[in-house]
């Protein structure tokens, strides 16, 4: 399983960025593909979820209101649009895959209980600042 993440990079505070995770199509049919970060000197924290099991999306409190994760099967891609970013937003943005089960967990359970994470990509940095 391979995940590739892109999109980061350099942006004023109030920009955007878009972020994308590229899968395969097995990959991508089989696993919940979700968004995690990690600023400098913190925890990995999950922000961005979606489940197929019942369609729901979580986001951290942090950002919500702020980014949208969404998906497009026919690229095996899922996305992170990032809007009117802050400092606070600079980390490590990593992609995640947890693999769908029976029991249909929700978004705001992924994105809280990483340990269900079994793939994670590289990471791509996110620095916003003047």
């Amino acid at each position: 399983v391979q995940l590739v993440e892109s999109g980061g990079g350099f942006v004023q505070p109030g920009g955007s960025l878009r972020l994308s995770c590229a899968a395969s199509k097995s990959t991508f049919d089989e696993y919940e593909l979700v968004w995690f970060r990690q600023a400098p000197g913190k925890a990995r924290e999950g922000v961005a979820c979606i489940s197929s099991a019942d369609l729901s999306t979580y986001y951290a409190d942090s950002v919500a209101g702020r980014f949208t994760i969404s998906s497009d099967p026919a690229k095996n891609t899922v996305y992170l649009q990032m809007n009117s970013l802050n400092v606070d937003d600079t980390a490590v943005y990593y992609c995640a895959g947890a693999r769908r089960s029976v029991e249909g967990y929700t978004a705001s359970y992924y994105c809280k209980h990483r340990y269900m994470m079994e793939y994670w990509g590289g990471g791509t940095q996110v620095t916003v600042s003047w």
